[in-house]
């Protein structure tokens, strides 16, 4: 299973951590290094945030080995084709590293503040489907496209040059809802992402998943299994107990939620755990970007 660090990069991420994080996740031997995409947002907000495909430029040049990409992008507030194009070259440019992490959207306060209808679930799913559409026509077909939605249009579209990856960069969609997000995950994804899900709900809907799957003519073994939840570390039992405090919370509501909670040793366990439940990768989702000292032992813990 992979190990994975990912991040809230509206949370007061601009480059020196952006550069320092991209570069201590590669030299610590984690296998990934996610973040979200957002705007700034708070009332009003107060701390930077640095734009996706910008940041995943940079990491893509200036790193080796690491995979990479939003958890997840929403096409709520960015433009399908100018998303595929995007990815379809900062993938070539990492040399096959990015994976497109797709979603919906659901933060209404950075959409009204920038002026992006949100819309109700239904409208906002149906869109996110044309969206689906249009970026997975652009990165796999080589042949000109065209596609007539309610909200999205191609009139015989290609994106030259071609991948270097045939079919583009995989495509991840994020989320846990059993209508409406995992049917497109069974039509659409390489990888279905899941979000802070204890192992017998995550169980529960990955047998949904598979059944989908085969609905759809795809073997289930065709989406990759993932997971982005909370990690909650502490070198000390002391360390730990300081960690919740600041949280407002218990070990065991965390563990119940999915996250994974503890000292070295609790925390290899649940990790084995996720592992041996089917997940390919854990997003580990690291909220204390300053504290460089505790990631490099949660890497010397875990790897």
């Amino acid at each position: 299973m992979d190990r994975n660090i990912m991040i809230e990069a509206q949370a007061g991420v601009y480059w020196p951590e952006w550069q320092r994080l991209a570069r201590t996740v590669e030299d610590l031997g984690f296998d990934g290094l996610y973040r979200s995409d957002h705007f700034p947002h708070g009332s009003p907000p107060t701390q930077a945030a640095l734009e996706l495909w910008v940041s995943l430029t940079w990491l893509a040049a200036n790193t080796r080995r690491i995979a990479f990409g939003p958890l997840v992008s929403p096409t709520a507030f960015r433009s399908p084709a100018m998303t595929a194009w995007m990815a379809l070259q900062v993938d070539d440019l990492s040399g096959g590293r990015l994976r497109l992490g797709l979603g919906a959207g659901w933060h209404e306060g950075e959409h009204r503040a920038f002026g992006f209808p949100l819309l109700d679930v239904g409208p906002r799913f149906e869109r996110f489907r044309e969206a689906l559409e249009v970026v997975t026509h652009l990165l796999r077909s080589d042949e000109p496209v065209s596609f007539h939605g309610a909200t999205y249009t191609l009139d015989n579209a290609l994106l030259l040059p071609r991948p270097a990856r045939p079919g583009g960069p995989p495509i991840t969609i994020g989320g846990n809802g059993r209508q409406r997000t995992l049917p497109l995950v069974a039509k659409y994804a390489d990888e279905w992402n899941a979000v802070w899900r204890a192992p017998t709900e995550w169980r529960a809907l990955n047998v949904r998943l598979d059944g989908l799957l085969v609905a759809a003519g795809r073997r289930p073994s065709a989406v990759r299994r993932t997971m982005m939840t909370g990690i909650f570390f502490g070198r000390t039992d002391a360390e730990l107990r300081e960690i919740l405090a600041r949280r407002g919370q218990t070990a065991e509501a965390l563990r119940a939620m999915g996250a994974v909670v503890g000292t070295a040793a609790a925390v290899r366990d649940q990790l084995a755990e996720l592992g041996a439940m089917g997940l390919d990768g854990v997003m580990l989702q690291w909220l204390d970007l300053d504290d460089w000292d505790r990631l490099e032992a949660l890497a010397k813990a875990v790897l």
